[in-house]
């Protein structure tokens, strides 16, 4: 018996209702029947033809020739060996060709799929590689083959699974074959040592199917799943299959009614679409059940609309939502924000008057091509961009945006175990938000994460001179948690020399944020980052109770004119009226009158006690004294840039406090003599323009 009878994750047939369900790309059918056909095990009779057919039908123009010759060389050469399962091993590489043939390879890929193992298993070298087939092949063949020698232990992880990220990086395609590759392996797990299948499932779980969902290859990412669950998880794979069995047997099929229900709506509005039900793999139907408890016909699947633009989409969508009961809450657009592995669709979902809500994706066949083989249906990687397709701009699959930041990722981790820990926590992310920069740009984040991590997702280590953020518009401290849909303005400060807190790991959530931070503090010791008096943080200034500066001397209040005449002024310390605030006076005690500005709170209270108000105004003389707060986000530098900026607006610094930093916000205090009361106002926009500062306000403190 071959080892893909054996293997338990295999689905059987289903029958009824559901067998009219259109499916997503198959890649269970392209087993050894596909490849060996009905004759006898010795022999392979036209199995390179299945390839070719495969091929064709995505590239009608593919020139064949080098699939036949590396079919010869690869034949040749496993000739004689043997498969755990008893089967030819040639069937191995001929399998992990087809899997990539269907889901829409080019020529290449197949080309070096074909050759894939014959490096590491026989007497073929790379130089005989590259001058038959050329140095692209030669290149993927080279990666897949370091890929193969990747040890999965625990103590091997880190350094060779970033070996693996540096073949893999520079060309998608080595990742592809990999992955196709282990998607077969799994298919032929049962005649292994169940300890050994556990082991490899883990690894397969932990690590490729995450990989595959962020290339986008959700084909082979839902069978790996369906394997890996069967292995790790029988009792929960098995009854779940029963439920699919069971709703397979019923008479009546709500989601095929439901569908029924769409077209003709659709065919009304003369929008042209092809309308399918999409059946949930076994790990996404087991969510669900356990999501929602019992489960409805309609939860066994979905509906796909497929049209030919991308405005025909949102017309399905106005259909839907106008002509049946739209559930809102189910509505999202990753047409205009796709998802950060080349994911576009429309997510909505419907609902009938009996309860069952049937969700439905809306996109075009190019979309769904995408969606279902990821940078796998991209094409050649090195195609010229005047080939670039007729509906939309492409994305280089050699680099696809996650990649391309993995590798940045693993050149800047100050170690292997620092990158591996990341990288882990990113693979583990299964959901991710978008928010909004105030120009219209858009950035991808996991969710939970933080400002901290959008600062790294902009601005790369520039983010280590990022002093604060406005989320909505309102100022927030950068632990601030970010939601979907948010929008972010990032603050960035001007001094060269700023750098990141290490207390900034704890809300880094990102493996761009963290190891940017980690490695800016590996080459910064902390006694590296001692400062000097000048150059403290607000922070330090405020733990260590220097003052900034020294108070001034023979310093005068400004003339206050009191009726009657000869009382003794004092300008009170709540508000420090300077001209040419509006002033009320009030007697207290022992005949002193004190002067307030006519905002203060404190006046409405001494009104309220029956203290005797007396006329007061302003004398000729302009030179006052004032008390000024100051809030800002902590950096270093700031305190000193703060007291250039007032000292350059002629402000003399009568007396200075900072408090201990609150979430990364400072508040400092600042009582100043200026020459010219009218010099107030420039003197607070000077304070505001420092970087870091966010607002300066006159002292205006509920005590009297």
């Amino acid at each position: 018996m071959s080892a893909e009878a054996t293997n338990p994750a295999t689905p059987g047939p289903v029958t009824g209702p559901a067998a009219r369900w259109r499916a997503r790309i198959d890649l269970r059918r392209l087993g050894r029947a596909a490849l060996l056909g009905p004759a006898a095990r010795d022999r392979l009779p036209d199995a390179i033809g299945h390839v070719a057919e495969a091929h064709r039908a995505h590239h009608p123009d593919a020139d064949l020739e080098p699939l036949r010759r590396a079919w010869v060389l690869a034949e040749s050469s496993h000739r004689g060996q043997m498969r755990k399962s008893g089967e030819p091993y040639i069937t191995h590489p001929l399998a992990v060709t087809l899997i990539l043939a269907e889901l829409g390879a080019e020529t290449t890929t197949l080309t070096a799929s074909l050759l894939h193992d014959t490096v590491e298993d026989t007497d073929v070298t790379l130089d005989q590689v590259g001058e038959e087939f050329g140095a692209e092949v030669r290149y993927i063949v080279d990666g897949v083959t370091k890929l193969e020698k990747v040890d999965y232990g625990a103590a091997a992880e880190p350094e060779t699974f970033r070996k693996m990220l540096v073949a893999t990086g520079n060309d998608v395609r080595v990742m592809s074959i990999k992955l196709a590759d282990r998607l077969h392996n799994m298919r032929t797990l049962g005649v292994m040592r169940p300890e050994k299948q556990a082991r490899i499932a883990k690894v397969t779980r932990d690590v490729l199917i995450p990989l595959a969902e962020r290339l986008g290859v959700q084909a082979l990412k839902t069978e790996l799943e369906d394997l890996v669950f069967a292995i790790l998880h029988p009792e929960e794979y098995e009854h779940t299959r029963e439920l699919i069995v069971d709703n397979a047997s019923r008479a009546d099929d709500p989601l095929a009614e439901i569908a029924d229900e769409v077209r003709g709506h659709l065919r009304e509005a003369d929008i042209q679409a092809e309308v399918v039900i999409r059946p949930r793999h076994f790990v996404s139907v087991h969510r669900v059940a356990r999501k929602r408890g019992q489960m409805r016909g309609a939860d066994f699947g979905r509906l796909l609309v497929l049209v030919g633009e991308d405005a025909d989409c949102y017309g399905v969508l106005g259909e839907l939502h106008t002509c049946m009961t739209p559930v809102v809450s189910e509505f999202k657009d990753f047409i205009a924000v796709p998802k950060f592995n080349l994911y576009q669709s429309l997510h909505t979902a419907v609902a009938r008057e009996d309860g069952q809500v049937a969700e439905v994706l809306i996109r075009t066949h190019q979309m769904h091509k995408v969606a279902e083989a990821g940078v796998i249906a991209l094409g050649n990687p090195y195609t010229p961009v005047t080939d670039l397709p007729a509906d939309g701009e492409r994305v280089d699959p050699t680099r696809p945006g996650w990649l391309s930041r993995l590798l940045d990722w693993q050149e800047a981790a100050p170690d292997p175990d620092t990158f591996w820990s990341t990288l882990r926590e990113d693979l583990a992310q299964d959901r991710e938000i978008t928010v909004y920069r105030p120009d219209g740009g858009t950035l991808g984040l996991p969710e939970g994460a933080t400002c901290v991590d959008a600062a790294y997702a902009q601005y790369g280590e520039d983010a280590h001179a990022c002093i604060g953020a406005r989320v909505n518009g309102r100022l927030a401290t950068l632990s601030t948690v970010l939601k979907d849909g948010d929008t972010v303005q990032l603050l960035m400060g001007q001094d060269p020399a700023s750098e990141p807190s290490r207390e900034w790991l704890e809300h880094a959530h990102t493996p761009a944020a963290r190891i940017a931070i980690q490695r800016w503090l590996a080459t910064h010791p902390v006694a590296d980052r001692t400062e000097t008096p000048a150059d403290a943080s607000p922070a330090a200034e405020a733990a260590t109770g220097r003052p900034e500066p020294a108070p001034a001397l023979g310093v005068r209040p400004p003339d206050v004119l009191v009726d009657p005449p000869g009382a003794t002024v004092r300008l009170a310390g709540c508000c420090t009226p300077v001209p040419p605030d509006t002033i009320t006076g009030f007697v207290v005690r022992g005949g002193v009158v004190t002067v307030h500005r006519d905002q203060c709170p404190a006046v409405a209270r001494l009104r309220g006690g029956g203290r005797a108000e007396v006329d007061v105004r302003w004398g000729d003389t302009a030179e006052c004294r004032v008390t000024l707060h100051a809030e800002s986000f902590g950096r270093p530098h700031l305190l000193a840039d703060l007291t250039e900026a007032m000292a350059t607006e002629g402000a003399e610094i009568v007396s200075a406090t900072v408090e201990p930093p609150s979430q990364q916000r400072v508040r400092h205090t600042y009582t100043v003599q200026l020459p010219d009361a009218a010099l107030l106002p420039a003197l607070m926009r000077a304070m505001r323009n420092v970087p870091g500062v966010y607002d300066v306000t006159r002292a205006q403190t509920t005590g009297a």
